[in-house]
């Protein structure tokens, strides 16, 4: 990043990298005459969303000026959600929203992802510079963290964050701010939690609540977190992201009804959000609300063709609603387009799933018993990976309806042996052992299994509180054989990997298994908290000349992280 100011303490706008979106030439030309007569040199132009991501992708602006909408493609919203999200744009850059859009739903889409500023054209000159300077300064706080961030040494960030507080002791709270999220990223949501609840010592903050709220959330603390989002909307009715975050707080609890109300009403402050959508679509399927389901899944697919969140669960979810509908020739429709266009072996997987559901819904039992025929000879092969979680619940959903059940019971409990604790999925299976009659079976199931699951994680557990470290490796092996999808199972063997290697000095065949099973983990379920975190310790305990974990934790950013799980 350039300097930040001339001798004179004059703001240096000559020295800095500029970039204009907008798909009107005439605005382009004007921005850019503006610019110049601020001092501006380094200047690119944009006409469409894909080309400035383009450009955004090579070159490292300072400033850049970005209009709402920019005609067929991406809008400015989506450019800007996906510059966040691949990390294009750094921390002390400014980004300026421009528009002459006014609606509530414009400016609330585009202040999700957080601009620095929203501009109502026309712009004037004046405004723009005095725009600039407001925030240009603001920003600059964070110059000193740039490079870290841009190598995702986020915990060095987090450090330079800190020691910048009493350097600019008024914006101390914007540096806080910074701090919290770059731990998150790190895996270190003690540290974040510790940084919000300073905050909220002083004042209190909406976002320093939501993001306290969220760490008790994912630390199982989930009611106390819902009364906290509960008391931001509260605060302030506008503040989307504690909606999202109550709506999850909801569903955890297994309280689908009233996620559904929360997600409705965040989908009506502001509607362009693909995931928001796609979850909306989700829940009202899942309570048989077809038509908000249908306008959301709609919506998803539509907001979603230009998206960095582009999705296919929308068209699968459109393809249950048509189904629902009768419609079975636009449903088969969807299918083909999502396999058309994601592609991939569990994509085609699912949309066989699909289809099988959706000709049982619309009475075409002969050709539903055919799919589910194909998917029952697909669980034989022992060759093929188990899919994800919600793949095997439509699937074991469609066999029992189609008559098979020695499949889908044994498809239910593994479901049941790799998510042992999750109590709201435990009563989900419940449901689907319900549906199929086999209410007192499937209980008795549920519970065999999870204590299963449970015994095998705690014997390891057990030896490794008893110091029988090679003991406990070798047992947890064992366990991540039975069970490789459980996630405590996983990242407690990799933990006791990590501790033994903590105890003994690197070694690297322990090392590279510890790397294999948090790989696994990333590759199922990416983004898992406990990931970063173990990363991070395994980099640290590999020798300077040979950093096999480091070489392989710089593969992956860092997720946000949690509390070592016991």
């Amino acid at each position: 990043m350039t300097a930040m100011v001339q001798s004179d303490g004059e703001i240096d706008w000559g020295a800095k990298r500029y970039l204009i979106v907008d798909d009107f030439v005439g605005i382009r030309q004007l921005l850019r005459e503006s610019l110049r007569n601020l001092g501006a040199k380094h200047i690119d132009q944009a006409a469409s969303g894909g080309e400035g991501m383009m450009l955004l992708a090579k070159t490292r602006y300072d400033v850049v000026l970005c209009d709402y909408n920019l005609g067929d493609g991406k809008n400015g919203q989506q450019v800007l959600e996906e510059a966040r999200i691949r990390n294009l744009i750094l921390p002390s850059s400014v980004w300026l929203m421009v528009s002459a859009e006014k609606s509530v739903e414009s400016v609330m889409g585009a202040a999700e992802h957080q601009p620095d500023a929203y501009i109502i054209k026309p712009i004037t000159e004046g405004v723009l510079l005095t725009r600039l300077n407001r925030v240009w300064i603001k920003k600059q706080i964070f110059s000193e963290i740039d490079q870290a961030y841009a190598d995702k040494d986020y915990l060095r960030a987090a450090r330079l964050c800190e020691e910048q507080i009493p350097v600019n002791p008024l914006h101390a709270i914007d540096l806080l701010r910074m701090k919290a999220t770059l731990q998150l990223k790190a895996g270190d949501p003690l540290g974040a939690r510790k940084v919000y609840e300073q905050v909220l010592e002083e004042r209190d903050y909406n976002w320093a609540r939501c993001g306290l709220a969220k760490i008790m959330m994912h630390d199982g603390d989930v009611e106390e977190a819902q009364k906290m989002f509960q008391a931001v909307i509260a605060d302030n009715r506008f503040y989307i992201d504690a909606f999202d975050q109550l709506a999850q707080a909801f569903q955890l609890q297994g309280k689908h009804e009233e996620a559904f109300d929360v997600l409705q009403k965040a989908a009506k402050l502001s509607p362009n959000s693909v995931p928001r959508q796609r979850t909306l679509g989700q829940t009202a399927l899942k309570l048989e609300n077809i038509p908000v389901a249908e306008r959301a899944f709609r919506k998803c697919i539509d907001i979603g063709e230009y998206s960095v969140a582009k999705t296919v669960d929308a068209y699968f979810g459109m393809a249950r609603v048509c189904g629902r509908k009768n419609d079975t020739k636009e449903a088969i429709r969807l299918l083909n387009a999502a396999v058309h266009q994601f592609g991939g072996d569990q994509v085609t997987l699912r949309a066989k799933i699909t289809e099988g559901l959706v000709y049982h819904e619309t009475g075409d039992f002969r050709r539903a018993r055919k799919s589910g025929d194909e998917l029952e000879s697909m669980l034989a092969d022992e060759s093929r990976h188990r899919p994800d979680t919600a793949t095997c619940l439509d699937m074991a959903t469609l066999l029992f309806a189609v008559g098979v059940k020695e499949a889908p019971v044994g498809l239910l409990c593994y479901i049941a042996r790799n998510n042992h604790d999750n109590v709201p999925l435990m009563d989900e299976l419940q449901k689907i052992f319900d549906k199929a009659r086999m209410g007192d079976e499937g209980t008795e199931l549920i519970r065999s299994s999870r204590k299963e699951a449970a015994d095998m994680m705690n014997k390891g557990v057990l030896l490794w509180k008893s110091e029988r470290l090679q003991e406990a490796i070798d047992w947890m092996r064992v366990a991540r054989h039975a069970l490789p999808h459980n996630m405590r199972i996983l990242f407690n063997s990799a933990q006791i990997l990590v501790s033994r290697l903590q105890q003994t000095g690197y070694v690297r065949e322990l090392a590279d298994e510890a790397i294999e099973v948090l790989m696994h983990v990333d590759a199922i379920a990416p983004g898992q908290p406990r990931f970063a975190q173990l990363m991070e310790q395994l980099a640290l305990l590999a020798p300077v000349s040979g950093v096999v974990a480091a070489a392989a934790a710089s593969e992956y950013e860092a997720a946000n992280g949690a509390v070592p799980d016991r």
